[in-house]
C-alpha cells in the first residue's frame, strides 16, 4: 500500500473515523487534507471513546504519524485542547503529529464573524454552520488576507495579528455585534503559539520523502461528498475540497501518486444542517435510525437527519472521486427493519434523474424513487465474516454494489475495531 484517500460519499458521518483506524494497523502516516474542527471523527476502543476534530484518526495507533496539512484551517486554540485531552489519555504525540507550515489560522474573530454571518441569513437561506469559524478562515486565505501557522514564527506576529482584530472589529460593529478585546486574543494567541511551535513542519517535504523511502500514507478525509465546495448541495455545503481531489492540493503530494481511494458510506443515509436530502424520513423509521445509529454530532452533538440509502448520491460520488472501494457502514442499524427502502432515481417535475442537479433549489423538490428489499431482521454485530452474515444481508450490500458500479472492501457491523469485515479482495488492506 502506497498513498491512498479515505473519504465521506454521503454527507459526511459516514463512520471514517472508525474504519480509518482499523486501516492504520499497517500505515506509517495518516494526513487529513481539509476542514477544521467543524468535522469530528469518533473512534471507539475497548471501553475507551474517542472524539477527535483536527487531529488524524491515526494518532490512536501507537507508532502512526500523523499530519494536519494545510488545506486545513486550523484553531490553535481547540487544537491545544485536544493535543492536552490526548496526551492525558496517554497518547504520545511529540514526533508523531506535524502541523503543516502553510495551514491557515482561525482566529476568534473568525468565529465571531460566522456567527453574525449566518444570524443575517434569512430563514431558508441559513447554511446550518457550526459557528466554528471555518468559513470567514477559509474566506480570508482566498482573499489573501489570511494568517497561517508559519506566521507564528514570525517575529512580527503580534503585529500582524493586531491589525487583523481591529479590521475585524470594524466588521462585527456593522454586523451590530460586540467588539472583541483585542489585549485577551493576542494573549491567548500569543500563548498557544509557543505551545504549538514544536509541532510545525515543512510537511510537503517531508511527505514527499516518506513516499519516496516507500511509506504508507493514507490520506484522511472530512466531511462527505456532498459537501464538497464544488460537488455538493451548494450552497449547502463546507467552505473546503473535501472529495478526494483536495488530498493533493491540501497537502502537496501530486495526483499520480495516489494508488486507490477508498469511499466510505452508511447503510442508509443521514446529513446535519441545513438543505435538501431527498430521502429524509419525518417519522418512526427516521427516529429509529437515528436512535439506533447514535446519530447525533460528534462536533456539535445535533441531531442529524436520517433518511433512506440514496443510491443517486453514491454513484455520484463514485464518479466524482473516482471510488475503487466501498466501506459500508453501521449495517447493524438496520437489523429489525423489516422492509428495507433503497433510492435508485429522483424525480422532479415528471422528469426522472439518475444524478445529483448542481441547483440545490432543484434537489429540494426530487422525490426518491423506491425500490424495496426484505430486511434480515436478525442482530449481525457479532458476526465477524462475510459468509456468516444472513443471505438478506448480503442481498441488500449486492444491490448496493449493483447500483453504484462499486463493490464493498469492508463491512461495519459494529462501533468497535472488531466489529469489522474485511472482504478478500479489499485494496486498502494489502
Amino acid at each position: 500500500m502506497g498513498a491512498k484517500i479515505l473519504i465521506g460519499s454521503q454527507w459526511g458521518d459516514e463512520g471514517k473515523g472508525k474504519i480509518i483506524d482499523v486501516l492504520t494497523q499497517d500505515i506509517d502516516w495518516v494526513v487529513r487534507y481539509q476542514g477544521g474542527n467543524n468535522a469530528g471523527h469518533t473512534v471507539e476502543i475497548g471501553d475507551e471513546q474517542y472524539i477527535l476534530h483536527l487531529i488524524p484518526s491515526g494518532i490512536l495507533r501507537t507508532g502512526t504519524k500523523c499530519v494536519i496539512g494545510h488545506g486545513m484551517v486550523v484553531d490553535p486554540l481547540a487544537l491545544k485542547d485536544e493535543m492536552r485531552d490526548l496526551e492525558s489519555r496517554g497518547i504520545e504525540l511529540g514526533g508523531r503529529l506535524l502541523i503543516s507550515d502553510r495551514a491557515h489560522l482561525v482566529m476568534p474573530y473568525h468565529r465571531m464573524l460566522d456567527a453574525g454571518n449566518e444570524s443575517q441569513l434569512a430563514d431558508g437561506e441559513k447554511i446550518g454552520t457550526t459557528k466554528r469559524g471555518i468559513g470567514p478562515t477559509y474566506a480570508d486565505k482566498v482573499s489573501r488576507t489570511g494568517l497561517r501557522v508559519c506566521d507564528m514564527l514570525d517575529p512580527e506576529f503580534e503585529k500582524m495579528l493586531r491589525r487583523r482584530i481591529v479590521s475585524s472589529n470594524k466588521r462585527l460593529r456593522v454586523m451590530g455585534a460586540e467588539s472583541m478585546d483585542a489585549e485577551r486574543i493576542v494573549s491567548d494567541i500569543l500563548e498557544v503559539s509557543e505551545y504549538l511551535k514544536p509541532f510545525i513542519a515543512d510537511t510537503i517535504a517531508l511527505l514527499n520523502r516518506a513516499m519516496r523511502a516507500g511509506d504508507k500514507i493514507l490520506f484522511e478525509g472530512a466531511q462527505g461528498t456532498m459537501l464538497d465546495i464544488d460537488y455538493g448541495s451548494y450552497p449547502f455545503v463546507t467552505s473546503s475540497s473535501s472529495t478526494a481531489g483536495g488530498a493533493a492540493t491540501g497537502t502537496g503530494v501530486p495526483p499520480h501518486r495516489i494508488e486507490a481511494v477508498l469511499g466510505v458510506l452508511k447503510a442508509y443515509t443521514t446529513r446535519v444542517g441545513e438543505g435538501p436530502m431527498p430521502t429524509e424520513l419525518d417519522d418512526e423509521m427516521g427516529e429509529m435510525l437515528r436512535s439506533e445509529g447514535g446519530e447525533y454530532g460528534a462536533t456539535t452533538g445535533r441531531p442529524r437527519r436520517c433518511g433512506w440509502f440514496d443510491a443517486v448520491v453514491a454513484r455520484y460520488s463514485a464518479e466524482v472521486n473516482g471510488i475503487d472501494s466501498w466501506a459500508l457502514t453501521k449495517l447493524d442499524v438496520l437489523d429489525n427493519v423489516e422492509t428495507i427502502k433503497i433510492c435508485t432515481a429522483y424525480e422532479v417535475d415528471g422528469e426522472r434523474l439518475e444524478t445529483v442537479p448542481a441547483n440545490a433549489r432543484i434537489l429540494e423538490k426530487c422525490v426518491p424513487v423506491y425500490e424495496e428489499m426484505d430486511g434480515w431482521q436478525t442482530s449481525i454485530s457479532e458476526v465477524s465474516t462475510f459468509e456468516e452474515l444472513p443471505a438478506k444481508t448480503k442481498a441488500y450490500i449486492a444491490r448496493l454494489e449493483e447500483l453504484t458500479g462499486v463493490e464493498a472492501g469492508l463491512l461495519s457491523v459494529g462501533p468497535r475495531r472488531s466489529s469489522t469485515i474485511i472482504m478478500k479482495d479489499c485494496p486498502f488492506t494489502s
